[in-house]
Formats: C-alpha cells, structure tokens, sequence
C-alpha cells in the first residue's frame, strides 16, 4: 500500500470539479468457481447477491468486493499477485487462516535492515506482512497498519468499518492512556475525551496526543 500523502487536482486546477471514484470490485481468475467460492466464504468473507454465473464475496470490513466466474477476465488463473488485505491485528488474521486450515506462506516485517522473518517485534504500523494464496495460486498479501501516515484519510471523516477494529483501535488507545497516566502522575478524569482524541488521530495519521 501506499503511503504518500494524497495530491488534489482540484489545488492545481480550481476549475475542474471533484468526481467521487470509489473501488468497488477487483476481478480474480478462478478455474473452478465453486471451489473458489468455498474457500473466500471458509475465509469468513460475505458472499453477496450477484449476477447469474458470477460470484461476489466482499472482505469483512471492506468497501471493496471481489468477483469471479462469468466470463468477467481472461486473465490466467492464479496470475493475480498484487492483492493487498489491511488488517488492524495481523496475529489474528493468522489466526483465522489457521483456525479455518488455511496455509500461510510467509510472515515477514520491513525495517532498517530490510525484510526479516516474524511480525514486527514492536508492531509498528505498515511494517508487518503475511502472505496466502486461494486454491488457483492467486497471492493475497495482509499488512498491518494500526497509525496512518497523513493524507491517505479525511481528517473530517473518522470511522470504523467493524466492530473488531473499534475494539482493536479502543485497545491500543487504553494501551497508550496507561502511559499517559504514568506520566501525569494522576488518574484522568477525561480519559473518554483522550481516547476519542487518540483514536481519529491514529486513523487519520496527525499528530497522537501525548
């Protein structure tokens, strides 16, 4: 995933008027429809109303769906490689792929010196991956991002996609109000005002309040 700060047209050239894009299905080459459906559906993933012939499965906490079978590629099957999960809690993502027997590649983490085994030893945010393919070898990849670097999201527009990533993100924020705390010296009466501030600032990528 990228992490560049997001660049408007709109500053550049007043005069051209926003057009709202949103991703909403991504096509992947299956040879056997069914099979491909058991296995999205085993990986806990939705499968949603769609037309005769084709199969659509959206990720839990995803504004984007898949789809496969009726004639919609002529792509290979297995050729795709370039598809990206992010996930609040990579260890749980494992294990779910473990609980429902489903084989991981390779757990890996980014750093100053390169790509080592394991998650990230301190769980920083955009440095753990772990990879998974479907029964046709088409390669997902998850990666774990808990803080966004600024610009990928609008500061104006905080939300939750499920349930376990409100947990997720309310568990981290605890984490750090503990540190808080130790720091002040004092229990804080206004800690549900310092979640909520740790929380939209996490998502969001600006400044964390100390």
């Amino acid at each position: 995933m990228s992490t560049a700060p997001a660049r408007s047209e709109d500053a550049s050239n007043p005069g051209v008027a926003r057009v709202d894009m949103k991703l909403e299905v991504v096509v992947i080459p299956v040879s056997d429809v069914e099979r491909a459906k058991e296995f999205y559906v085993k990986l806990g993933w939705r499968l949603d109303a769609s037309p005769s012939a084709v199969v659509q499965l959206t990720p839990p906490g995803s504004g984007c769906s898949v789809q496969f079978g009726g004639g919609r590629t002529s792509a290979a099957p297995g050729s795709a490689q370039g598809l990206w999960l992010i996930v609040s809690d990579l260890q749980a993502a494992l294990d779910k792929l473990a609980a429902v027997g489903i084989k991981v590649d390779e757990v890996y983490h980014t750093g100053v010196g390169g790509k080592s085994e394991g998650l990230d030893p301190q769980r920083s945010t955009y440095r753990s991956f772990a990879s998974f393919r479907d029964p046709d070898g088409n390669r997902w990849l998850f990666q774990e991002v808990t803080h966004r670097l600024p610009g990928r999201l609008d500061p104006g527009a905080i939300s939750f996609s499920s349930a376990n990533d409100l947990a997720g993100a309310m568990r981290r924020a605890e984490k750090a109000h503990g540190e808080h705390e130790k720091r002040i010296g004092a229990a804080d009466p206004d800690w549900s005002d310092w979640y909520a501030a740790y929380m939209a600032a996490e998502q969001t990528g600006t400044e964390l309040p100390k």
